[in-house]
């Protein structure tokens, strides 16, 4: 899922983004569903623990599809490594004794 993710452009600060943005909007539910007329405390706590869930799961995602990108990047380096590699030896003769 992590991988597909990735795959659509989605990015870990998205989702640390969308984490800070439900706290906010986690406190800004509490307060209105709170003010809100003829309305209990207890709907009010409903509304803001709902909401205050979605956080940790978009910071979880954040930090799997960090681990993602820092994959992909490392995969990267590596591969340009033995491109160059490969180019720089291409062209140079071993000696006699190293070949098998």
């Amino acid at each position: 899922m992590i991988k597909m993710l990735h795959k659509m452009g989605i990015k870990s600060q998205h989702a640390y983004i969308a984490g800070a943005a439900s706290i906010g909007f986690s406190i800004a539910s509490w307060m209105v569903s709170r003010n809100a007329k003829g309305s209990a405390l207890e709907r009010a706590d409903h509304w803001g623990i709902f909401v205050g869930e979605w956080a940790p799961t978009f910071f979880a995602l954040g930090v799997a599809l960090r681990i993602e990108e820092t994959h992909r990047d490392l995969e990267q380096e590596q591969e340009q490594d033995a491109d160059m590699l490969r180019r720089s030896t291409a062209g140079v003769k071993q000696p006699a004794h190293s070949r098998s």
